[in-house]
């Protein structure tokens, strides 16, 4: 379990404070996350990686020298986001190009992806490559849905040192790929992790069980079988990564790998070695050359016991980007000569800001606004009771934090919406400022999903007019398309699609049928929480729980359930105040 900590929902808001003050002579924290502390040459590429926090050093020990520019660091577990991502990149450019390197998951995916789009219609040159190491996750065949996990270290060294060397951004992204189509993962657990705050961990293992390819965000195994022996275990991961070799290797006999065992977090040194002890044995016997190995934890998951394994299939260029020197917090290899530093003036030049400044709304738009206001707040009480609900679904498929993330997300809301409403705005205004706090605060899937519902809400809504059913019909429509459009999720992949798709539909029912806004949404909230329900016979096909398609079978999905909540709570506001 999680000893220490104070308030859970700060606790990743004060470890990198910590984390800050402890390496302050390699890092320079900025808003979102942390950059490094000399400066790189003007022109040249920068490397900006990040993901959840919860992992370390994974992402922010992997800033310095050799390594990262830059790593945005979102809530436990949780992605980053956008708004985080395009601070981080502004902080640490030099003019030359942002190569965005993480692991694949959604909410990084979206976030990153958010970020990458607001940050080239500003002009900035960005490309990314997403790092899809873990074998466990999908089958070759569709290694474009593969997780990331300690893969992610060899893609962001080969990244970083061909940035430093000066080669372009396409160059650095074309030797970013090949590096991530070069590595191969695979993990095991002993137990689950437990997050700071909760009572127990995510999931659970037998004694004397072991899960097999569980995820780094406390996602369960594919897989349990009985825990083998150290030496077992290392047979059975080198076996299974050895099945798995790139078509670009012809011959095991004098191949070059790099390796790296990673230890989850309760899983320590001396058994790490016993571990590799054998590992080594059964590489160097079929012919392989270990070029500068790497046994440590570097991509945990709190007290997680468990072990992952990597091999790095090298190439000429590629070995050299693999023992090239580096130096951070957490990692060091060879020596490295630093350079000027970046003071923390010419950072704070450069934090980001796209939010114009907001206009008083009308008279009847600003009466809306309050009653937005109240159903926001309906929102956050409504999920705060559901809280230990809404994470006990999300963990028997996913990671467990989906309820700490509406969680964050909707306190964020109400606080903005708050002084959005004590500047006059109207109810889209309200919204709009709900939306980015939400997005900002929360990160991860939900966090970007809400706030793209919220700004298209709060973008038809405006701040001119009463809102009527008509209204609120197309906004619901509108925010289901930019779900769809930047989640890509469909019917029937057990999303949120399929409780938002039906609320819509029943909301433009009650606008053809002239009932008020009262009936309309009273009619739309009872089929959303019937919609929400039903996805409990349908199978993932998208997201962290594809891989637990037998596991989420008979459980709803929390993001649909926390949606058809929130739409309950708003209902009995609207019944209230709008009758």
């Amino acid at each position: 379990m999680t000893y220490l900590f104070n308030n859970p929902a700060k606790f990743a808001d004060e470890l990198i404070e910590g984390y800050a003050a402890a390496h302050r002579d390699k890092i320079l924290r900025v808003d979102g996350g942390v950059i490094r502390r000399h400066k790189v040459r003007t022109g040249q590429v920068v490397v900006v990686i990040g993901g959840g926090s919860g992992h370390y050093p994974a992402f922010g020990g992997f800033v310095g020298h050799g390594l990262a520019h830059g790593a945005v660091l979102g809530n436990v577990f949780a992605a980053p986001s956008a708004q985080q991502i395009c601070q981080v990149a502004q902080a640490v450019n030099a003019d030359g190009g942002i190569l965005f390197c993480y692991a694949n998951y959604a909410g990084d995916v979206l976030n990153f992806n958010q970020a990458q789009e607001r940050l080239r219609s500003m002009g900035f040159k960005v490309r990314s490559v997403v790092v899809t190491d873990d074998i466990a996750s999908a089958s070759f065949d569709e290694k474009h849905k593969r997780r990331g996990i300690a893969g992610t270290l060899p893609v962001f060294k080969a990244a970083a040192a061909s940035a430093d060397a000066g080669k372009s951004l396409e160059e650095v992204a074309c030797i970013a790929a090949e590096a991530n189509d070069r590595v191969r993962s695979l993990g095991v657990a002993f137990s689950g992790c437990t997050l700071p705050g909760a009572t127990k961990p995510l999931f659970e293992v037998m004694r004397g069980k072991m899960e097999v390819g569980m995820g780094i965000h406390g996602e369960p195994g594919l897989s349990r079988i009985d825990a083998p022996s150290a030496d077992g275990l290392a047979h059975m991961l080198v076996d299974q990564l050895l099945a798995e070799v790139p078509a670009t290797v012809k011959s095991l006999a004098g191949a070059r790998i790099g390796v790296i065992l990673n230890g989850l977090g309760a899983v320590k040194y001396e058994e790490l070695f016993v571990v590799y002890r054998k590992i080594d044995q059964l590489l160097t016997s079929r012919g392989l050359n270990i070029i500068e190995p790497v046994v440590d934890e570097l991509i945990t998951s709190f007290d997680m016991a468990g072990v992952s394994l990597t091999l790095f299939w090298l190439n000429n260029a590629l070995e050299q980007t693999w023992i090239a020197a580096a130096d951070t917090p957490a990692f060091h290899r060879g020596i490295v000569t630093h350079v000027t530093s970046v003071s923390e003036n010419e950072v704070r030049a450069t934090r980001y800001q796209d939010r114009p400044p907001l206009k008083p709304g009308s008279a009847e738009s600003q009466a809306a606004a309050k009653i937005t206001l109240k159903a926001l707040e309906a929102a956050r009480n409504a999920v705060e009771e559901k809280l230990e609900y809404l994470g006990r679904l999300d963990a028997i498929a996913g990671d467990g934090d989906h309820g700490l993330g509406m969680q964050r997300g909707l306190a964020a809301a109400v606080e903005a919406a708050k002084q959005a409403l004590m500047a006059q705005a109207g109810a889209g205004s309200i919204l709009i400022a709900a939306s980015d706090a939400w997005s900002d605060r929360a990160g991860g899937t939900s966090g970007a999903l809400w706030g793209i519902m919220l700004r298209n809400l709060g973008n038809v809504l405006g701040d001119d007019n009463k809102p009527d059913a008509s209204t609120l019909a197309a906004g619901v429509a509108a925010a289901l398309e930019g779900v769809r459009d930047l989640g890509k999720a469909k019917p029937g992949d057990k999303t949120l699609v399929d409780v938002l798709q039906p609320f819509s539909l029943a909301l433009a029912n009650g606008k053809a049928r002239s009932l008020s806004i009262t009936e309309t949404w009273t009619a739309a909230a009872e089929i959303a929480g019937k919609a929400a329900q039903a996805t409990q016979n349908l199978a993932p096909r998208i997201g962290r729980a594809r891989p637990h398609v037998e596991k989420s079978i008979g459980t709803p999905d929390p993001g649909a359930v926390s949606l058809a909540l929130i739409i309950c709570a708003v209902d009995k506001v609207i019944r209230t105040h709008c009758s």
